[in-house]
């Protein structure tokens, strides 16, 4: 009898043996609290300098095709009025139609600029998230509703990180959740600026399922942030973004 119980309870036994060496190899192999902490800047500063590489690539292609496109056309169009303008009577019709094309694609162009610069540096943030935040869920086609309590303001960076993703995560909800209320929370919980954004549409979005979510994460990350998602199995989503006060 005391042959089997000692049959049954070894097993056991070795096997708790077995998970106590490998957590105490872990604990005293492992990499330090200190080390994971290199390592994730490490990664974080990887993170950001490949999103700023694919941003100055897509600055450099926006100018490319569109605003130096648009600065030809009204080069080509003003040395076409030029012509029309060396002739002894020049077509007052023409010369007309001309000179408003020129005014057309010079309004077109000086609006593509605007965009670039306003995605580069938004001009809604020169006086904070908190004035920034209004003006953002405004845009949106879906009824927000909007509570800020950002007393102490963040550096400029991180506004500009949590600006860009909370435009993100609207546009998503926009497009694709058919949600009719959505709503958005900014606050300030000790060193940590936590947005939640929340939308009661048809659910099912996640992060790496090609929404863009998965560059958030990324852009967050640069910054020692964090995107959190609760979306599956239910009729609404709710994003979490966390980043530090300061850097």
């Amino acid at each position: 009898m005391g042959g089997l119980i000692a049959l049954a309870v070894v097993p056991v036994a070795f096997g708790v043996m077995m998970n106590l060496h490998r957590l105490l190899a872990r604990t005293l192999l492992g990499p330090t609290v200190a080390q994971q902490r290199v390592r994730t800047l490490e990664w974080a500063r990887s993170t950001a300098l490949t999103e700023g590489a694919r941003s100055l690539r897509q600055i450099e292609r926006d100018l490319h095709d569109g605003t130096q496109a648009q600065l030809v056309a009204i080069a080509i169009t003003l040395s076409l009025t030029a012509d029309a303008l060396d002739d002894d009577a020049p077509p007052v019709d023409r010369t007309r139609k001309l000179v408003a094309r020129a005014r057309t694609q010079t309004d077109v162009a000086i609006a593509e600029l605007r965009r670039l610069i306003d995605g580069i540096s938004p001009a809604a943030l020169d006086l904070g998230l908190a004035d920034a935040l209004p003006q953002l869920t405004a845009q949106v086609g879906v009824p927000v509703t909007l509570r800020v309590d950002v007393a102490e303001r963040p550096d400029a960076v991180i506004e500009r990180v949590a600006y860009f993703c909370v435009a993100e995560l609207l546009t998503n909800i926009a497009k694709h959740s058919g949600a009719t209320q959505a709503s958005v929370d900014a606050v300030v919980v000790g060193d940590r600026l936590r947005i939640r954004i929340h939308d009661n549409g048809v659910g099912g979005a996640r992060i790496g399922a090609g929404s863009g979510l998965l560059g958030l994460r990324e852009r967050l990350a640069s910054v020692d942030g964090t995107l959190n998602l609760d979306s599956a199995g239910s009729r609404s989503t709710t994003a979490v973004i966390e980043l530090p006060v300061r850097i």
